[in-house]
């Protein structure tokens, strides 16, 4: 290859790429900043959202959606037709012409991925920048939806550049259902910066036990079965949607909603972290475990969702779905043994330090990812012009 073509090829590394991250309606740059600004975030948040600003440097321009002030109808408006595509097209069309001037695009959820790839098919960029479209709760749905939704899904898909996921069971899925995209799995992070080192207390009594979450797998139903009424534990559950029925346990509180530093109390005040699911593909719950793993506290979580591949069984206690006496009879056993539950905070929290799932790796995988497309993709119109100018080759004859 001669050196103008390779100088074409390495150009897009040196220069830098301007990403666009399109996010929920709601959790555009400007409100994840008046949110942190007013205490009200949930959980343990970055500066940016979902801390994908930390993939910004010299290499790397990093904006975010904006969201459209909305009234009362056109709010309705656009819940509707969200609900009636299976994504959020209003919310894109408003953010479209950042979508087609970026050199790449990242999405959280389908809600916005699948967007984007609809806007796209309408108004043309004359140059498409690389879209990383991220599934969360698609696959989970999948056979739920529509034969027309499938087919429509499956033809915007076609055109995204990478398919990414958080779970391993989502990776299984997503190669099964589109066996000719390129699909890989991002380990999810938080913001590992602020950190309570796991010590070694005896438990309180009666023992107090926390759950939280706002994912529609949360097994409620579950946790009160297997512990509600029991006098020797008190649970606190922060959750903005409960059955308020299960609440008429009198051990049993609701904290919600809960932000900011009350979140941080509640993981203080806890023994016990417990993260009770429904089966499901896309690690539901990890956030919870990450957090609790940072602030020294150890927890019992349902095995399923791909969540091993974050926490192996020396840092988590699984314990089977939808089990009520294996629940009943963790919490017991762990309840009673002081240095287990010390093992599992220490071991957890390594977990989460190692680097591996913090919001920092979680952006910088994103970043090296997208170098690479545009990489490829530069590499490959490289090739083109080359044959192009020298012409097809012709088989020498003696």
């Amino acid at each position: 290859m001669n050196d103008a073509v390779t100088r074409q090829v390495d150009a897009p590394i040196h220069n830098c790429i301007k990403v666009f991250v399109l996010l929920a309606h709601g959790f555009g740059g400007d409100r994840w900043n008046q949110s942190r600004a007013k205490g009200a975030t949930t959980g343990i948040e970055d500066d940016s959202p979902y801390g994908y600003g930390l993939a910004e440097d010299d290499t790397c321009i990093v904006r975010f959606s904006a969201d459209r002030t909305e009234n009362g109808l056109g709010r309705f408006l656009r819940l509707c037709l969200r609900r009636t595509l299976g994504f959020d097209a209003i919310h894109a069309w408003y953010n479209r012409e950042q979508l087609c001037s970026a050199d790449a695009v990242w999405t959280h959820t389908e809600l916005e991925h699948l967007a984007v790839l609809l806007i796209w098919r309408f108004k043309q960029p004359k140059q498409r920048p690389k879209l990383i479209a991220q599934s969360v709760w698609m696959y989970d749905r999948w056979w739920e939806l529509s034969s027309l939704k499938r087919w429509l899904f499956r033809r915007l898909l076609d055109k995204a550049d990478l398919l990414t996921v958080l779970s391993t069971e989502n990776l299984k899925v997503a190669r099964e259902l589109f066996p000719r995209k390129h699909v890989e799995f991002i380990p999810f992070g938080i913001n590992s910066k602020q950190v309570v080192p796991a010590s070694r207390r005896k438990a309180n009594r009666p023992l107090h036990v926390l759950a939280l979450g706002r994912d529609m797998h949360r097994d409620w139903n579950t946790l009160i079965a297997a512990l509600g009424s029991w006098s020797e534990v008190v649970i606190k559950i922060a959750a903005p949607r409960i059955n308020r029925r299960l609440l008429r346990a009198d051990n049993v509180t609701l904290e919600a909603p809960v932000h900011g530093l009350a979140i941080r109390e509640l993981y203080q005040w806890a023994d016990i972290v417990l993260v009770p699911l429904k089966p499901n593909l896309h690690a539901s719950g990890i956030t919870v475990l990450a957090e609790a793993a940072l602030f020294g506290v150890p927890t019992i979580c349902s095995d399923t969702g791909g969540l091993r591949a974050y926490f192996s069984d020396e840092q988590v206690c699984y314990v089977p779905t939808g089990d009520v006496l294996g629940l009943r009879k963790a919490v017991f056993e762990l309840a009673s043994d002081d240095e287990r539950r010390f093992s599992l905070a220490v071991k957890a929290q390594q977990r989460v330090l190692s680097g591996e799932l913090n919001s920092r790796a979680y952006a910088l995988r994103h970043r090296a990812l997208t170098q690479q497309l545009i990489a490829d993709d530069v590499t490959r119109r490289s090739i083109k012009i080359f044959a192009h100018a020298n012409g097809p080759v012709r088989q020498r004859t003696t």
